[in-house]
């Protein structure tokens, strides 16, 4: 089955968002790339502040992450509409962050149904992971060693990647490999 849909799941900072771009480079024909941040940046304010009980996410200063049921809603709509976009030909590069394990890799699978997806796991040892998100500066500490190993226990994969000691180029190879 041909690819259309490639899920890239990692925790933050695990180095998902580079291996994307670099699909784009070196994958033949156009991918469009979605992210669990874009969709985050696309909510409502009133879903995107630490406000309890918005219904949206909330990031403790621990950097754990709750979602609420507005934001599930909203994010049914947003895999939905990349389902969609898959199925009239858009060939799509998902980069998630399963925090729900198995039930968030349930919710594409049921939204992408007979579509060909490559499930990818993006890993990276926690300390790593950390590192690059105090370099980064955008993200609330702890965010990324807390999820670093969480998000893949009980997920299934075609394929995986470690950034560890890897570069987004070389990941994004092997993906491509599997992807044609």
């Amino acid at each position: 089955m041909t690819t259309q849909v490639i899920v890239l799941n990692g925790g933050s900072s695990s180095g998902k968002s580079g291996i994307a771009r670099c699909l784009q480079a070196v994958l033949p024909d156009p991918w469009l790339t979605f992210g669990c941040d874009t969709f985050v940046d696309a909510l409502p304010l009133a879903l995107r502040t630490a406000s309890e009980g918005s219904g949206g996410i909330e990031v403790a200063p621990d950097g754990e992450v709750t979602v609420g049921p507005g934001f599930r809603a909203l994010e049914a709509a947003w895999i939905e509409g990349i389902a969609t976009m898959a199925r009239r030909g858009a060939r799509v590069i998902v980069d998630e962050v399963f925090l729900g394990g198995p039930a968030s890799q349930e919710r594409w699978r049921e939204a992408l149904g007979d579509l060909g997806v490559l499930w990818v796991g993006v890993r990276c040892d926690g300390a790593v992971a950390a590192g690059r998100e105090t370099a980064r500066g955008d993200r609330v500490a702890g965010m990324a060693a807390s999820q670093a190993d969480a998000v893949h226990r009980g997920v299934l994969y075609d394929l995986e990647v470690d950034t560890t000691h890897a570069e987004s180029l070389e990941c994004a190879r092997a993906i491509a490999a599997r992807a044609v």
